[in-house]
């Protein structure tokens, strides 16, 4: 991201809280066969790096480079990094447009739930292809909130779906970003894209608590919630009531919901 784009979620605890969460395992599966000892790589949008030190750890002794637009989540990268002992792995501010780095630098450049937030997804992707070598990847995967489902139902929750989409659509970003991978690929340069989806679900007890609350949190504080009010898109008595639909369905023995996700694997 750069100043030129608006992060519809912000960096609230409630956001970090869901970031800290994701792994290599949970989050970049369809990537972990490029993640070879040795190989050099790139993590753009890293946030609180969870997901980055775990390849650091996978790719061991090669090199990982951590990038956010903000320095906020990178304090809690390097502090993670310190706790784990991994010392292949480090954290700078840069913008995906413009990445200081020469061209063919990095075996695997990587973007995890980023470009649905770009004004320009293309040219950042056009940007992850000229860094990255010859015979490596630039993969990435985004969320389709459009394909979001859950159980059981309640017009609060349609609401909330429909109140992000709205918000993030103000921010000129892409809340459905996930089934635009392939297009953005192809329109990027890319002529070998390989595709895939996977999707996150939750619906145990602890993972109800989990995911319905920080998603209550993240209504009441976030920048999300800052955002919709001054858009004039909603009022602190509607998000109230939002916060206490994700609240009911957190509590209901039936809850179930599922995150789609598209992924693409481009080959320059």
């Amino acid at each position: 991201m750069s100043a030129q784009d608006t992060y519809t979620h912000g960096h609230h605890e409630s956001v970090l809280r869901s970031h800290q969460w994701r792994t290599a395992e949970n989050s970049a599966g369809y990537l972990l066969g490029d993640l070879r000892p040795g190989a050099q790589v790139l993590d753009v949008g890293c946030g609180p790096g969870t997901i980055t030190l775990d390849f650091a750890e996978r790719v061991a002794p090669g090199q990982v480079l951590g990038i956010d637009n903000v320095e906020e989540p990178l304090a809690i990268s390097r502090a993670a990094a310190a706790e784990r002992g991994v010392d292949n792995a480090r954290f700078e501010v840069a913008d995906v447009y413009r990445l200081p780095h020469a061209d063919d630098s990095f075996d695997v450049v990587h973007a995890h739930q980023v470009l649905q937030h770009l004004t320009d997804p293309v040219a950042a992707l056009r940007e992850m292809r000229r860094v990255c070598k010859p015979g490596g990847v630039v993969a990435a995967r985004d969320a389709d909130y459009g394909g979001m489902r859950w159980s059981p139902d309640h017009p609060g929750m349609d609401r909330w779906l429909e109140l992000y989409r709205a918000v993030a659509r103000r921010n000129d970003a892409y809340p459905d970003g996930g089934k635009h991978l392939k297009a953005w690929a192809l329109e990027a340069g890319f002529t070998d894209v390989e595709c895939t989806a996977s999707a996150w679900c939750f619906a145990t007890p602890e993972e109800r608590a989990w995911w319905g609350g920080l998603w209550a949190d993240r209504i009441r504080q976030s920048s999300f919630a800052d955002q919709a009010i001054t858009y004039g898109l909603t009022t602190r008595d509607e998000l109230e009531s939002l916060a206490q639909a994700w609240h009911a369905w957190r509590d209901a023995d039936s809850g179930w919901f599922a995150v789609l996700n598209g992924e693409v694997r481009c080959h320059p």
